[in-house]
């Protein structure tokens, strides 16, 4: 590959990078409407997986001919775990935005390399270079500041419960990338995805309806909204999020993920008047400022 080739290459990847950051960021924003139109969090996560793994169904059906070879029993397995852990992931991070403000559960949410950090550290005994022991103290920092803050000011109906689902969603969103990683070396990204989304949308379909959430919404703007969010932040923000990482390194990616909470605060502030309290706003700096250095971290390691 050229020079020029190279440089025109990496620009694109920058600009589908920066789009892609922005399409997310709007995720928090599509979910609080569905919520303010009575749609329970559950079925909100079973819609947007399920829109995306019908989208991708047909895409896969277009393209049997491509199925890779050498897909296992094994594979098929760790796809489901995978979308188990995925559908975890968007169930309780969906629900924490009934409780607490957009840009706690955003940012909260957005902590996966501190729970990644913490697996190696534990389950890989992998030791921790110091950029990723500050990043962690950090973001752990950060974290009780938002949570201190939320408590003192009237940003949700109950913001401890909400800043606590936030994390479980990073927790599980940390264990659907550690085990995508072991699977995306051996599987297509169309396949992969298509896999897991689809094991996701079953496990968020059958727990919607075991809970009684069996009723669909009525509005046809309501679904705009919810289709609107499986088509953009879902399929077009992570694909061009994994387009980005093939032509950019993987530091500058985790960096311009930050965008995604500062924007999806940016945007309830001008949407839906939510302020940031100061100490809400130091929390946010000190955890964006942990989530960078961990991924410094891991790059350098």
């Amino acid at each position: 590959m050229s020079t020029t080739t190279r440089t025109t290459t990496t620009v694109t990847a920058g600009l589908v990078l920066s789009a892609g950051v922005l399409v997310i960021a709007t995720a928090s924003i599509l979910i609080r409407y569905a919520q303010n139109a009575q749609v329970p969090s559950l079925s909100i996560a079973a819609i947007r997986l399920g829109v995306s793994a019908l989208v991708l169904s047909v895409i896969v059906a277009l393209r049997y001919a491509q199925w890779p070879q050498g897909v296992t029993m094994r594979h098929g397995w760790l796809a489901v775990l995978s979308g188990v852990c995925l559908a975890a992931h968007f169930a309780s991070w969906i629900t924490s935005l009934q409780y607490t403000s957009v840009a706690s559960s955003a940012a909260l949410v957005a902590t996966t390399p501190l729970w990644v950090g913490i697996v190696a550290r534990v389950w890989f005994k992998e030791a921790l270079n110091r950029y990723r022991v500050i990043g962690m103290v950090l973001t752990i920092a950060g974290s009780i500041g938002i949570a201190v803050s939320d408590q003192t000011a009237s940003v949700g109906t109950n913001p401890l419960l909400g800043n606590v689902l936030a994390i479980v969603g990073a927790i599980s969103g940390s264990a659907y990338f550690l085990l995508g990683r072991g699977l995306r070396s051996d599987l297509p990204l169309l396949h992969y995805i298509w896999m897991t989304y689809g094991a996701a949308a079953l496990v968020l379909l059958v727990a919607a309806i075991g809970f009684g959430f069996t009723t669909v919404p009525a509005s046809g703007m309501t679904w705009l909204v919810l289709i609107g969010l499986a088509l953009g932040p879902q399929l077009l923000g992570h694909t061009s999020i994994n387009y980005a990482m093939r032509h950019l390194s993987a530091l500058l990616v985790t960096i311009a993920l930050l965008g995604e909470p500062v924007g999806s605060a940016i945007l309830a502030f001008v949407l839906f008047q939510e302020q940031v309290a100061p100490l809400q706003v130091m929390g946010l700096v000190a955890l964006l400022l942990g989530i960078g250095v961990t991924a410094v971290g891991e790059r350098t390691q």
